[in-house]
């Protein structure tokens, strides 16, 4: 079964690493793992190869994945850190981190002037997608990059391409201004029906079977209900993407101000203590902002 599998060296097992890693090294990958906290990587050491460095990881890889926090972390992994370097000719490299647009690019040229490929791959769907590998792939790159890249990804889950190196990245801020921007919605929604009287888990089942269900309200509308705010994707991530699609709009002389004002909110989010729950939990500075928690409202007439 692997013997046909390219060596895929995996940098970066994270809340989305992991679950991603599992699924690969379940459907036969070998693999090569590191992270910069070795203890995460301990899990998987009876199964793949774990590196001391991200230069000795992707030295005899056929398949580079990047799953790193920031553009910041990625030029550090990718040039400082000596994997360009290190990389086999005729590599393919799969960032699959969350830069900017211009930042993929540039990677970009680098890996090809090492004589390798590369496929800015950003995903939606979070830990639980990552787990149920029904990840949303969206994939900047060459025709003949990305189809090498197909068989890993359908492990991963879905994969589109959209287009050349960078417009993956550019779908990812499209997702991330729909997300970020449709958590504010719900979390106003619900509020504003709590307040009113209405049971907010009733009014989320309604609306769930109209024009206003999505995906958001349908999981995220019940971690507000529940007030669980475990991280799948910490609210600091969702803040550093609302900043990089206002970089990017700013950059093509666009003004989004639903994109502004939610920026804003997840910014007071994070500087009021809460960088680490989830991005769901804008509720809380909602809520901080109101004075009134969304569990507490509807149980009688308003003062």
């Amino acid at each position: 079964m692997t013997t046909n599998r390219p060596h895929i060296a995996f940098l970066g097992i994270g809340l989305m690493g992991a679950p991603m890693t599992r699924n690969l090294l379940n459907a036969g990958f070998p693999m090569t793992l590191w992270n910069r906290t070795a203890s995460k990587c301990a899990l998987f050491a009876s199964e793949a190869l774990i590196a001391g460095s991200p230069a000795e990881a992707v030295a005899a890889a056929d398949v580079v994945i990047t799953m790193l926090e920031n553009s910041d972390v990625v030029e550090q992994v990718l040039v400082a850190q000596g994997v360009l370097g290190a990389l086999k000719p005729g590599a393919l490299v799969i960032d699959m981190s969350s830069v900017q647009p211009s930042v993929a690019r540039h990677h970009g040229e680098l890996v090809a002037e090492r004589g390798a490929g590369y496929v800015d791959a950003p995903v939606s769907g979070g830990t639980v997608g990552a787990a149920e590998a029904r990840l949303s792939i969206m994939a900047g790159g060459s025709e003949a990059d990305v189809d090498r890249a197909r068989p890993v990804f359908e492990v991963l889950g879905k994969c589109t391409r959209i287009g050349p190196v960078g417009s993956g990245q550019l779908a990812k801020l499209a997702n991330q201004a729909i997300v970020g921007i449709t958590i504010g919605a719900v979390s106003e929604a619900l509020l504003l029906a709590a307040r009113g009287g209405a049971d907010p888990a009733a009014v989320r089942e309604a609306l769930l079977g109209g024009f206003a269900g999505s995906r958001i309200l349908e999981l995220h509308g019940q971690r507000m209900i529940d007030r669980d705010f475990a991280p799948g994707a910490p609210a600091r991530i969702q803040l550093k993407d609302m900043r990089m699609i206002l970089d990017e709009a700013r950059a093509e002389g666009l003004t989004l101000p639903l994109a502004q004002q939610t920026h804003n909110e997840y910014l007071s989010l994070v500087a009021n203590g809460h960088s680490e729950v989830d991005h769901s939990g804008l509720l809380l500075e909602l809520e901080q902002l109101n004075g009134a928690l969304l569990g507490s409202l509807g149980r009688g007439p308003k003062e």
